[in-house]
């Protein structure tokens, strides 16, 4: 049986069983509670620079169905789990989760505690880490994953958002733009019922997309550190630009861009949310929502941009939404599409729409 190492910075070694790809990986090293929605979150370009923790004892046993990819390949530079399933239902045409991960050339390893994995991660925070392969490696890993710099530093964004304009027209009766930070196939299908949508790179200036002739514009998900330099220098200044020309939509990184567009902070999580059972206070009511981000909005740089915090997370009150009091201008860190999780949050869709529609919030 092939052996896989982890390597934490902190020097923590995790042994076990190599699955997938044989390749090594290095990453940020980050938890997802899901008990279900595997190829979804593998398939999310929001995991761009990270190795995925699955917490859920079995991973794979219904299978890969391409009809839940939420992209074209899984971004996720590596999968740890207790354990894989060899064997899954075939409802679903049978493949596994190893031949999957083969196909996409990304590596895992199987069989290591995760619970003591994840227990690590929430009282260090996120580590950076490295699959290898190669027992020989490992004494001297962890010191120079000290001195690698994080993944998030990098424009994670660049490597997965389209790369020119996109259109998809439905013959719908209106029109509006996607800013694509890596956006997810959902939230695409979701503003496709509703919209003909056309899809922006993330360095798209302003002009161009209303020159377009939208009518509204959703800000994407997406990886890394939204404060990351050619984020700032491009996406931060295109939505401060169309913040006074039309409605906007943000979507979890989309909700970081649009407070920094306005002159607002975020700062890093210690272990950042993953997962779909992430419960949010919206409006006197709890929604569960599906989450996957590192990063948040800091409430009190609020202050002077017009912008409200008006949802926010049961367990630690991080801002999980915000509405200008005088602009159309609204958002959400949380993934309203879903996919994995529950559908409790799809209205902000048609919240959108209304919005689009009427101009106003």
């Amino acid at each position: 049986m092939a052996k896989n190492y982890l390597v934490l910075e902190d020097g923590a070694v995790y042994e076990g069983e190599a699955f997938g790809y044989p390749s090594d990986a290095f990453g940020e090293v980050v938890f997802a509670t899901g008990m279900n929605g595997y190829q979804e979150s593998l398939t999310d370009p929001s995991y761009q620079g990270q190795i995925l923790v699955l917490t859920f004892p079995l991973i794979g046993n219904y299978g890969i169905n391409d009809a839940f990819n939420e992209s074209d390949r899984v971004h996720v530079r590596a999968l740890a789990v207790s354990e894989y399933c060899r064997e899954p239902s075939d409802m679903y045409g049978g493949k596994t989760l190893d031949e999957f991960l083969r196909d996409n050339k990304v590596p895992g390893i199987s069989g290591i505690d995760t619970r003591d994995l994840v227990i690590r991660i929430r009282q260090h925070g996120t580590l950076k880490g490295k699959i290898t392969s190669d027992p020989d490696e490992v004494p001297g890993l962890a010191e120079k994953l000290r001195q690698a710099p994080m993944p998030s530093e990098a424009n994670l964004v660049a490597e997965v958002g389209c790369r020119e304009i996109e259109r998809f027209d439905g013959g719908k009766d209106l029109t509006v733009g996607m800013i694509d930070l890596g956006e997810k196939g959902s939230i695409l299908k979701n503003l496709r019922a509703r919209f003909n949508v056309i899809m922006f790179p993330y360095d798209t200036p302003a002009d161009v997309i209303t020159e377009s002739g939208v009518k509204g514009v959703l800000i994407s998900n997406g990886p890394g550190d939204p404060s990351q330099p050619m984020i700032l220098k491009h996406t931060a200044r295109t939505v401060s630009d169309l913040s006074t020309q039309l409605p906007l939509f943000g979507i979890c990184f989309g909700n970081q861009i649009t407070a920094l567009a306005l002159g607002a902070k975020t700062y890093k999580l210690k272990f950042g949310h993953h997962g779909c059972n992430q419960p949010v206070m919206y409006d006197g009511r709890v929604y569960i929502t599906s989450q996957n981000h590192n990063f948040a909005v800091d409430e009190a740089s609020l202050a002077g941009t017009g912008l409200i915090a008006d949802q926010f997370n049961v367990n630690d009150r991080t801002v999980e939404g915000m509405r200008h009091k005088d602009l159309p201008i609204f958002t959400c860190q949380y993934h309203p599409e879903a996919s994995p999780g529950p559908w409790d949050t799809t209205f902000l869709f048609d919240r959108f729409a209304s919005v689009v529609r009427e101009g106003r919030l």
